[in-house]
């Protein structure tokens, strides 16, 4: 996630050398699945402004996939040979209107039209659906989870193949994981995915809860950059480096070399002028020559 959740909420540009030059690396860790960057209007997102030059450059390897929030942002996906895109929305009206304007209702009405188109143009695509603010809202405060599970189903209901449950301002702790996976048990496994941000260090908790309950998906980002633009005070995204190793010590091999995913997020950092947060990279990089 890091090319793109990573740095949406980044003040610092980052150049599309830079960002090129990231992604390569972390496809030479063994990453095989990147979100790259969002074709949204760059006077929202200016970071994020290069999406059309970027992903033309990006290298072999990885299976990219893009986040469209609109039908405007569709068609410059497709345009630029986009097969793979994610929707987004919420589980909360109040979170869906200060993020995109719009209710949950009216978001999933504009996302209807724009699977719809995507499958039309490309029938060998894949979606992904995000679902915000299934534990909390920033300003709603807390959310149950049947309402959490009953907001899933409408994203598969659009014909999603598969939806990222998130935890956008990292308030969620393992009982709440737990409860919610105990919702949705009837739901394939296999096309649900987790998304913790560690705003109050739950992150690896909350992976850990999930794994138990037989979840194997979880977004995840280098270094752990990130942080959501629209939630106050929301910390970075669970770090890739830190999903790593603690996955690699329970028993769950990654196919990812720890010590290159943790150099290549360093340009990143330099950038920006500050260190990793990541225990894990921190530890690595201190260990490496």
């Amino acid at each position: 996630m890091g090319p793109r959740d990573g740095l949406q909420n980044e003040n610092v540009q980052i150049s599309t050398e830079i960002k090129l030059a990231v992604i390569s690396a972390l496809a030479n860790s063994g990453l095989k699945e990147i979100e790259a960057t969002s074709f949204v209007s760059p006077k929202w997102v200016p970071q994020l402004g290069d999406a059309f030059e970027l992903w033309g450059q990006l290298p072999p390897g990885p299976l990219y996939s893009c986040l469209v929030p609109n039908q405007r942002g569709l068609h410059r996906a497709l345009e630029a040979a986009a097969k793979r895109i994610a929707v987004f929305t919420a589980v909360t009206d109040e979170f869906c209107e200060h993020n995109l304007n719009m209710s949950v209702d009216e978001s999933l009405a504009v996302f209807s039209e724009v699977v719809s188109e995507f499958r039309g143009q490309v029938p060998d695509g894949w979606v992904r659906g995000y679902l915000s603010t299934s534990f909390e809202c920033p300003y709603s405060g807390r959310v149950n989870p049947e309402r959490t599970a009953a907001a899933l189903i409408r994203l598969f209901d659009l014909g999603v193949d598969e939806v990222s449950i998130g935890d956008t301002v990292g308030k969620a702790g393992p009982k709440e994981v737990a409860a919610l996976c105990s919702e949705i048990s009837a739901v394939d496994k296999g096309k649900v995915v987790w998304h913790f941000h560690d705003t109050y260090g739950t992150a690896v908790a909350n992976t850990a809860m999930a794994l138990q309950h037989g979840y194997l998906a979880f977004d995840a980002s280098a270094g752990g950059l990130g942080g959501c633009p629209y939630s106050p005070g929301a910390g970075g995204n669970l770090s890739t480096d830190d999903l790593v190793y603690f996955l690699e010590r329970s028993g769950v091999p990654t196919g990812v070399d720890r010590e290159k995913l943790a150099h290549a997020s360093e340009v990143i950092f330099q950038a920006l002028g500050r260190s990793p947060a990541s225990k894990a990279q921190v530890a690595t990089l201190a260990c490496s020559p």
